[in-house]
């Protein structure tokens, strides 16, 4: 078999593993999934690259060193960061995929029938620490759900004219905090910053009243670009490691009174949370669809064939302090996004900006077409005025201290699902 044949084989439906818990199908890390983060565990403190599948996860530090695991580059697993593994290029990725899915097929002996090596090798999710998956040395969030943008619009703005005229002609996107990214479990503080009262003249220094989540998705950039050196949209793709799910925080009192006239500040630098597996562009190949129709047509640099977004079901759940079950707040999917990754990445560099391995490309908030598919709170109960009624009981407006909020993420194959695991965090009380 060549290269194109072996990874399209890591793809294939029938295929199971030994390891029985990934055969689940509610799991949300079959073989045909591999999605790659950094843990430590309860033996072993030291941070190094791992591999989710069923509720293991592969030691990739441990199998290189006995050497089941060939890479361009030695010891590159034992890193406490993805970035070296990353700059090795999409050949050495696929590599990597390829060489795990055989050893871990059911029927390939050589790591299921070791005991002692497998007892070196696999690590219970339950007894691993996950950390922050790469180092990001830049982070962008884009605006490009045009049902959020239109809902935003329409709710500050004139409902007949929601979107702004450069909204249908380009992403829009701001650049955020890389030092506040945080991985899912990490509590988040409610921040303080000025509110400006619609009774008072002058703002005040305060709590944010109404902080909010923003159910995005990122993606991770695999290999960067030269400053001045554009990267075309047709090949943008071959730039993305992969993608993780994304909570970018939002107070959205402090958000108002701040954004005029360059955009978004204190708002959002408080915290943006992420999951802590990279779920791979080749892992998501089987859920290709087509984007949504633009219209006008975008201009030429912005132009690329075949279909460009996934069937990636999305939803956010709260949790309220002492409660006992959570409330499922939103469902929605990726594939409503109205530009592409791909154009997001095209036009972030179209100026001449240079990219580097590691930095993360904030989707912006994804909502659908109907009010229970909204990606925020500001849309799900339109800034307030109609509150979300919980599971146990009580409302909610915006989030509150001690609620926990958790995005989760999934696309659905033949008896298997591809899923990103929790994006959670709970809001801890400001600082008095």
């Amino acid at each position: 078999m060549n290269a194109v044949n072996d990874l399209q084989a890591t793809l294939e439906p029938s295929r199971k593993s030994w390891i029985e818990s990934a055969n689940d199908p509610a799991s949300d890390f079959p073989i045909q999934n591999l999605p790659f983060g950094i843990f430590s565990d309860r033996h072993n403190d030291a941070r190094r690259v791992g591999v989710a599948i069923g509720d293991q996860i592969v030691d990739l530090a441990a199998l290189q060193a006995a050497g089941l695991l060939s890479a361009p580059a030695q010891n590159v697993f034992a890193r406490d960061a993805l970035n070296d593994f990353i700059a090795l290029g999409r050949d050495a990725w696929r590599g990597v995929r390829i060489q795990l899915s055989q050893l871990l097929a059911r029927d390939t002996a050589t790591l299921r029938d070791d005991t002692e090596l497998r007892a070196k090798v696999l690590v219970r999710q339950a007894d691993a620490r996950l950390h922050l998956p790469v180092q990001i040395p830049g982070y962008t969030d884009f605006y490009s759900s045009k049902e959020h943008a239109t809902n935003v619009g329409a709710m500050f703005r004139d409902p007949k004219n929601a979107l702004l005229p450069n909204w249908s002609e380009m992403p829009i996107g701001y650049n955020g905090r890389a030092s506040s990214v945080v991985v899912s479990g990490t509590p988040v503080r409610r921040p303080n910053g000025q509110l400006k009262l619609p009774d008072q003249e002058r703002p005040v220094f305060g709590a944010c009243r109404k902080l909010d989540i923003e159910l995005e998705t990122g993606f991770i950039i695999g290999g960067g670009n030269a400053l001045g050196e554009p990267i075309a949209c047709e090949d943008a793709e071959a730039h993305i490691f992969g993608m993780v799910l994304l909570n970018d925080w939002s107070a959205r009192d402090i958000q108002q009174w701040e954004y005029v006239p360059l955009g978004p500040f204190n708002a959002k630098t408080f915290a943006t949370t992420i999951s802590p597996w990279v779920v791979t562009l080749d892992a998501l190949e089987p859920f290709r669809v087509a984007q949504p129709a633009q219209e006008p047509q975008p201009l030429d640099y912005l132009r690329h064939a075949g279909q460009h977004a996934f069937d990636l079901h999305l939803e956010v759940t709260l949790r309220p302090q002492h409660a006992r079950e959570a409330s499922t707040i939103s469902r929605t999917n990726f594939k409503y996004m109205y530009w592409t990754m791909a154009q997001q990445l095209a036009h972030h560099t179209v100026s001449g900006c240079n990219t580097r391995v590691g930095d993360l490309m904030g989707s912006g908030t994804i909502s659908g077409p109907t009010e229970d598919s909204y990606g925020s709170l500001l849309e799900l109960t339109w800034n307030g005025k109609k509150p979300l009624e919980l599971k146990e009981g009580g409302t909610r407006a915006f989030i509150e201290d001690g609620d926990e909020l958790t995005l989760a993420g999934w696309c659905q194959g033949d008896g298997y699902r591809v899923g990103f695991g929790p994006c959670a965090g709970e809001i801890l009380p400001a600082r008095s």
